[in-house]
C-alpha cells in the first residue's frame, strides 16, 4: 500500500442517480406506512430484497455465490484470479420500522462501485466482491451481526444455524425456507481488505457540515441488568417515610447514571431504555424493579472506570434507601480499532475528491467490527438527517450518498490495484 496519491487515484465516478434509484427501488420491498422499510431477517421480504440484489448483480455481469449462512457475494473478476479479493458491503435486513438507508446503502454502494468500474473500463488486479451479510440487525434471532461473525471465525457455523426466533424457527430452517441456504463454505479464505459505507446514525457530520466520516473504530460496549429489591405495600395506607419503593430507587439510579456520563472526558453514552416493574399495579408500591444499562465508550480502559463508577453509584443509592440490589453482566464487547492503512486510504480518498471530512468513532456495532478480526477493515460514514436512524423517517441526501460511494470506489480500487 506504499503508493503515492497520484498512482492510487482512479479517474472514475459512480452514477449517483443510478445509486439513488436502486435505493428507492429496494425501499419498496417491505415499505412501511411511515415511509421506511421493514425487512426482518430471513422473512419473505428479506428474500425479495436478496432476489433483487442478485438480479441486479447478474445483470451487471457479476458472479454470484451464496454461503451456508446465507451471505451473498457478487464478484467482479480481477486480472489475477488467485489474488485475495477486496470486499465491501453491509446488510439488507432492517428493524421492524426501520429506515431506507441503514445497511442497504452499504450493499448498494458496493454494487454501484462495481457497476461504475465497468462503465469506465477500469481493471483491477484483485477480484472485487459486493457482499450482503445475513441478519445484521438481530431483531428476530437476538444475535446481531451473526453471519459476518461466522465468516470472521468468531461464531461457529453450527451454533449460528441453531439460533431460534421466539417461534422456535432456527436460522438454518429459515434459510432453507427462503432459498438462501447456500452451498459455499463460510469464510476461511484470505481477504485483501473490507470496506463498509454507512450512514452515520448520529448527528455529528450534519452538525459540522462534513460529508465524509473517516471511521477509526467502534466503541466498546458493556450491558448490565440491575435488579432492585424493595417491599410491596398498599399505595393508600403505607406512609411515605416507611416505604421501600423499588421503582423510586431505580429512578434515582437512572438519573444518577445519566449525570455520571457528564463527569468523564471523553464523554461516554449511558442509556437505560428497558425497565420492568413488579407487580406493576397502580395501587401497589413496587417491590421489584429491573432495568438494563447500555454503556459505551471508544476506550476499553475508560469504560472499565465508568463501569466501576456506575456500580458504586447504584450501590450507594440502594443502601441509602434500604433496598437490595444485584448487578449482572449481560454482555461485553471491546472497542474495535480499524486498520490504520484502511483509515488512511479512506481519508486520502476524501481529500483527493475535495470532500469535507473528519475522523469519527461509531457508536453502533456493524458487520465491519467482525470483519476487522479477519482482514484489514475500514468504514466510511455519510451524514443522515438529524442523526435519526432505526426509524421510518431516517433520511440522507442523494449527493452525500454519492460522495460516500465515490470514496468507497477509490478505496476499493486502491487496494485492488
Amino acid at each position: 500500500m506504499n503508493r503515492d496519491a497520484a498512482k492510487a487515484r482512479v479517474d472514475a465516478r459512480i452514477d449517483g442517480e443510478r445509486l439513488w434509484q436502486s435505493l428507492m427501488a429496494m425501499a419498496e420491498i417491505g415499505a412501511t406506512p411511515g415511509g421506511g422499510s421493514g425487512r426482518i431477517a430471513l422473512t419473505d421480504s428479506d428474500r425479495q430484497a436478496r432476489d433483487l440484489f442478485v438480479k441486479w448483480a447478474k445483470e451487471a455481469g457479476l458472479a454470484v455465490r451464496v454461503d451456508r449462512i446465507g451471505n451473498i457475494f457478487a464478484r467482479r473478476a480481477g486480472t489475477d484470479a488467485k489474488a485475495p479479493p477486496v470486499l465491501a458491503g453491509s446488510h439488507l435486513d432492517t428493524q421492524p420500522l426501520g429506515g431506507r438507508f441503514d445497511g442497504v446503502y452499504g450493499v448498494l454502494a458496493a454494487l454501484e462501485v462495481l457497476r461504475a468500474l465497468d462503465d469506465h473500463g477500469v481493471e483491477t488486479r484483485s477480484p472485487l466482491d459486493a457482499v450482503v451479510w445475513t441478519d445484521e440487525e438481530g431483531c428476530r434471532f437476538a444475535a446481531g451481526m451473526v453471519a459476518s461473525g461466522v465468516f470472521a471465525g468468531k461464531v461457529a457455523l453450527a451454533d449460528a444455524l441453531r439460533l431460534a426466533d421466539p417461534d422456535g424457527v432456527t436460522i438454518g430452517v429459515a434459510l432453507e425456507k427462503i432459498g438462501y441456504a447456500g452451498p459455499a463454505p463460510v469464510g476461511g479464505v484470505p481477504v485483501a481488505a473490507y470496506f463498509e459505507a454507512h450512514i452515520e446514525q448520529g448527528p455529528v457530520l450534519e452538525a459540522e457540515g462534513k460529508t465524509i466520516g473517516v471511521v477509526l473504530g467502534a466503541q466498546a460496549r458493556r450491558y448490565f441488568r440491575v435488579s432492585v429489591a424493595g417491599e410491596e405495600g398498599h399505595a393508600g395506607t403505607l406512609p411515605m417515610d416507611r416505604r421501600k419503593d423499588a421503582l423510586v430507587g431505580a429512578a434515582r439510579m437512572v438519573v444518577a447514571l445519566n449525570a455520571l456520563a457528564f463527569t468523564f472526558a471523553p464523554r461516554p453514552v449511558i442509556t437505560v431504555g428497558d425497565l420492568r416493574v413488579r407487580p406493576n399495579s397502580r395501587n401497589t408500591i413496587p417491590g421489584g424493579c429491573v432495568f438494563v444499562i447500555d454503556s459505551r465508550h471508544p476506550e476499553d480502559a475508560m469504560l472499565d472506570r465508568i463501569e466501576a463508577a456506575m456500580r458504586r453509584a447504584c450501590g450507594e443509592i440502594a443502601a441509602a434507601a434500604g433496598l437490595g440490589i444485584a448487578i449482572e453482566d449481560l454482555s461485553r464487547s471491546d472497542a474495535t480499532r480499524f486498520d490504520d492503512r484502511c483509515i488512511t486510504t479512506v481519508r486520502r480518498a476524501a481529500e483527493r475528491l475535495g470532500l469535507a471530512h473528519r475522523d469519527i468513532h461509531s457508536g453502533a456495532g456493524h458487520d465491519a467490527c467482525n470483519l476487522a478480526l479477519a482482514a484489514p477493515t475500514g468504514m466510511i460514514f455519510v451524514p443522515c438527517e438529524k442523526g435519526i436512524s432505526h426509524n421510518e423517517t431516517e433520511n440522507a441526501k442523494p449527493e452525500d450518498l454519492a460522495a460516500g460511494a465515490d470514496v468507497l470506489l477509490q478505496a476499493m480500487a486502491e487496494w485492488a490495484r
